[in-house]
């Protein structure tokens, strides 16, 4: 039997704070300790009394001082777009067709997919994210070189074959039979093997053809406990395309209702030019909008409408995610900072415990994985990092001022960045330190 102690102050929520001083919300231990055993979260507590429940000669990591929260989680990223980051363009079509088309058909190459695959993994662990979903390439060895990687290091992760039948180059595309015969092959192989989760993947509207999406519907219903992720209103160009596309759906998000691709584990990356009834529609069948500030931002599309897309009465589920490589930085530390600056804008507050549940058990009820991940409640998977306020030489001046919990999370998001993440513990392993480079 594996077991160890990992001490330090400890931090987690069981619900989303409802204000800024909202302690029912989270629980925190100055001194404290989380025994794990055989890669779960045996008990949580204040240090010496989970000590006195280990074995005298029990292994103890000793993080005094140091912040310790669930690994953060992130639910929209593209394995395939690890060097498409920081690629100028002046929208989103034209991004896609200038960098991101010519860059995934490098993912054929099982070498190219598997030497990539290895730096993101690396890159979650260096910036502390334990868990993502990731859109794969259309090529169904870029899938297997994601899990591969992901199961190598023993991590949760999320992942699917995009399913693209046009409005692509013919090297990206399949068709709706073959995407669909992929997408099978690879929920045998690797959903539930380790920690893996298949996801079907049809990637947006414009690049499927109705006879795909009624492929990736009938998927859905052949596998229901199966994630489903895909973009929704994102560019106001590529709305008004999809709408030529399918001019009978009514608007965006009517499509995917039509081809049964909506309910509670389904993910909709950017949600930013939504309608009422479109809004209305994803609180009715549970679904969940995926907020990617930096990606937003960075190639114009828009600002999310969290308040609009939560809801007066809360019932919308929200998910918070780098869109790497839309996205600018696979940190979600950097991502939380740009999240509260697109709030900012529209005289909306993000606060800093929001952020950081948001980043941690949020993103877990995002993805209906709350039982597993998100949290370092006793049962949960032994997924989580040490983080240091003091990370850096004006982390650490600052960090003289700071007088309470709120202002050095707030500090972490706003200045904090890898440096920031000390240790990253995925099922119980320290995996940041072994790191190389």
């Amino acid at each position: 039997m594996s077991e160890k102690l990992v001490r330090g102050r400890l931090l987690s929520f069981h619900a989303k704070p409802q204000a800024r001083d909202d302690e029912s919300a989270y629980r925190y231990i100055e001194d404290g300790a989380l025994m794990v055993r055989n890669g779960t979260i045996a008990a949580m507590g204040a240090y010496d009394e989970v000590k006195a429940k280990a074995d005298k000669n029990v292994q103890i990591d000793d993080h005094r001082g140091k912040l310790i929260l669930p690994g953060f989680i992130d639910p929209h990223i593209h394995f395939p777009q690890m060097q498409v980051l920081a690629s100028y363009a002046g929208s989103l079509l034209e991004w896609l067709n200038t960098y991101t088309f010519v860059e995934e058909q490098r993912f054929g190459d099982a070498v190219h997919a598997a030497r990539i695959a290895d730096h993101l993994i690396d890159e979650f662990i260096r910036n502390g994210t334990t868990t993502a979903s990731a859109f794969c390439s259309v090529h169904p060895g870029s899938v297997d070189a994601y899990f591969s990687a992901a199961s190598h290091r023993n991590m949760l992760m999320l992942g699917g074959k995009v399913m693209m039948d046009r409005e692509a180059p013919e090297a990206l595309t399949d068709t709706p039979q073959s995407s669909y015969d992929d997408t099978k092959a690879g929920i045998e192989k690797w959903h539930g093997l380790g920690r893996n989760y298949y996801v079907i993947t049809p990637r947006f509207a414009i690049t499927s053809t109705p006879e795909q999406l009624e492929a990736a519907g009938a998927l859905a219903k052949e596998f229901p406990d199966l994630h489903i992720q895909t973009h929704l209103n994102e560019n106001k160009n590529e709305i008004a395309f999809t709408n030529e596309l399918y001019p009978e759906a009514g608007d965006y998000f009517g499509i995917y209702e039509k081809y049964g691709l909506v309910g509670d584990k389904s993910l909709f990356g950017h949600c930013i030019h939504m309608s009422d009834r479109e809004r209305d529609a994803m609180f009715d069948t549970n679904s969940v909008a995926v907020f990617c500030p930096t990606s937003n931002m960075f190639i114009g599309s828009g600002h999310f409408d969290w308040q609009n897309m939560e809801g007066d009465q809360k019932q919308g589920r929200i998910g918070l995610a780098t869109d790497i490589g839309g996205g600018t930085s696979i940190s979600m530390l950097r991502t939380m900072d740009e999240g509260y600056k697109v709030l900012q804008l529209q005289g909306q507050r993000l606060p800093p415990l929001v952020s950081f549940y948001q980043a941690t058990l949020g993103n877990a009820e995002a993805l209906s994985l709350q039982n597993r991940i998100g949290t370092l409640d006793e049962g949960s998977d032994a997924d989580f990092i040490v983080l240091d306020a003091a990370a850096t030489p004006v982390m650490k001046l600052r960090m003289e001022t700071v007088h309470d919990l709120e202002q050095e999370l707030f500090l972490l998001q706003t200045m904090g960045d890898d440096r920031a993440i000390v240790e990253t513990y995925v099922a119980g392993e320290a995996l940041k330190s072994k790191l190389a480079g």
